[in-house]
């Protein structure tokens, strides 16, 4: 089974530059003017998953609220470290999680549209 999750944005250079520049996931395709939409597809080569965003004449009507998460495992301390201060040096402040579990086990980062994504280590999920 692939995956995709798709959202619409205003904030199509700047949720690129967020989610590949700073996240490091990588642009796997995009298209333009494709019934009145531009869009991208970001994720990592290879794997079953991607994140879709699309922009158009149309604003979105997001709903956002602190439990709606997308959560980045990663392999590795020295990455899990490294990808933090990217953040810090970038702007990005961790902010409080809702859910104590994501203030004891990651770090949680808003971003530019208002969604909570948490990056967190491969070794330390438990149930």
């Amino acid at each position: 089974m692939n995956f995709r999750v798709a959202r619409h944005t205003d904030n199509l250079e700047t949720i690129i530059k967020f989610y590949r520049d700073l996240l490091g996931l990588e642009v796997i395709g995009e298209f333009t003017n494709h019934n009145k939409y531009d869009g991208v597809f970001i994720g990592k080569e290879g794997l079953n998953w991607h994140l879709e965003f699309t922009s158009s004449e149309e604003s979105p009507k997001h709903q956002t609220d602190k439990d709606n998460l997308l959560v980045f495992y990663l392999d590795s301390e020295e990455e899990y470290i490294l990808l933090k201060q990217k953040f810090n040096d970038n702007g990005f402040s961790s902010v409080q999680s809702k859910n104590p579990y994501w203030n004891n086990n990651g770090s949680m980062y808003i971003d530019p549209d208002g969604f909570r994504i948490v990056i967190t280590m491969m070794k330390k999920i438990r149930p």
